[in-house]
């Protein structure tokens, strides 16, 4: 009991050893890291996720922020060749921005990479993806 109330103690004072840390969100050298995660086809949130990279980037600095969007679900739609924001998408990555399509989604809905916006990444699951980054200590946003 007494090692739980000092374990407790500890915890709360902020005082764990170095081994205990929790992971940072920002890479070394402080440049932060943002998932963005968009599932939905609603042309309103690709603009907004869109705005977010625009918004991290001029709060950070361009080159002390890495942002990534993984589009899965109904939200790869945006990502098609013919996507009303197929300009918007470019710019983005233009901006430094990584854009991924999820492979599972694409197989689902009968998706090859022929159809989709030039430029783009490609993941094999979008939330495994998300996951990955996760515990790589970045930021999660849900766009």
């Amino acid at each position: 009991m007494k090692r739980i109330l000092a374990f407790l103690a500890t915890l709360i004072l902020g005082i764990l050893p170095a081994s205990h840390a929790i992971a940072q969100t920002s890479m070394p050298g402080g440049k932060e890291r943002i998932v963005i995660q968009v599932s939905s086809p609603e042309t309103r949130l690709w603009n907004q996720a869109l705005n977010y990279v625009e918004n991290l980037q001029d709060l950070y600095g361009k080159d002390k922020v890495e942002v990534e969007i993984v589009a899965l679900g109904w939200g790869i739609g945006m990502l098609k060749f013919d996507s009303p924001l197929a300009t918007r998408v470019g710019d983005a990555l233009k901006r430094g921005a990584s854009i991924h399509a999820c492979e599972v989604t694409m197989r689902r809905q009968k998706l090859e990479k022929g159809d989709m916006l030039p430029d783009i990444g490609y993941v094999p699951a979008g939330l495994g993806q998300i996951i990955k980054r996760q515990k790589e200590g970045w930021s999660y946003i849900s766009g």
